[in-house]
């Protein structure tokens, strides 16, 4: 069966809080993303507003995300649901160890904001055999990105995340087409490649994704915006 994630861009804690309650004992997982205002031009939870150039975590953050960081207090609803962070952001490598202070089962790197492949390759291979063993590694990659970018690192990884568009930290987006091909591309050459697609992800594309290749559908506004989450996602994970 496809495995289904709500993608939450939240605008602010009771936002994270709100959708993550509208999905609980529905799916095991949610993605949530993660965006700083300087690799993306939106800036989310846990970000007040656009950060700055410089050290982003000296000021402008949410009171719980301090908290949460503290050990003062959990994710919402930890106890029900697992994580996965989409670091839309330009520190997600200096920065790692803070974001896996929030407890994400999985943590997904833009290969657009990593910066030299090679050294990003390091980094991956240096991560600490604990955290490896608890977090799965992601990348994702936009559409306007050549494939062969990513080659190097699948050893390095648990899977790969294809943005259905170029214009990403946003959610309503259409599906540029050329995720298909890319979607074909990996699992031919990869067979047992775990797939994710995020954005542009509907009732109408969602079947020709599958078809193609991909194994997990990150979903947000296809979800969150219906009147009736839980037959919506019943209906996509009855897809095949």
């Amino acid at each position: 069966m496809i495995e289904i994630i709500p993608a939450i861009l939240p605008k602010d804690y009771e936002d994270l809080k709100n959708k993550i309650a509208f999905v609980r004992g529905l799916v095991p997982i949610v993605q949530i993303d993660i965006c700083d205002g300087i690799f993306v031009k939106t800036a989310s939870w846990p970000f007040l507003s656009k950060a700055e150039s410089g050290d982003i975590f000296k000021s402008n953050l949410d009171e719980h995300f301090s908290r949460i960081l503290n050990e003062e207090e959990g994710m919402p609803f930890w106890e029900d649901i697992d994580f996965e962070l989409d670091l839309l952001v330009a520190d997600a490598i200096e920065n790692f160890d803070i974001y896996t202070k929030l407890g994400p089962k999985k943590i997904i790197f833009h290969i657009e904001a990593v910066g030299n492949i090679e050294s990003f390759k390091e980094f991956l291979e240096g991560i600490d055999m604990y955290t490896r063993d608890n977090i799965q590694i992601g990348v994702a990659i936009n559409p306007a990105t050549p494939l062969e970018q990513i080659f190097p690192l699948i050893s390095c990884i648990d899977f790969v995340q294809c943005m259905g568009n170029d214009k990403i930290g946003y959610q309503g987006i259409s599906l540029d087409e050329e995720v298909y091909k890319k979607i074909k591309i990996f699992r031919e050459k990869y067979s047992d490649l775990p797939i994710a697609v995020d954005i542009g992800v509907n009732k109408k594309t969602a079947s020709l994704l599958i078809k193609e290749g991909a194994t997990k559908l990150v979903i947000g506004s296809a979800i969150f915006n219906t009147e009736d989450i839980i037959e919506t996602i019943q209906e996509f994970k009855n897809l095949d």
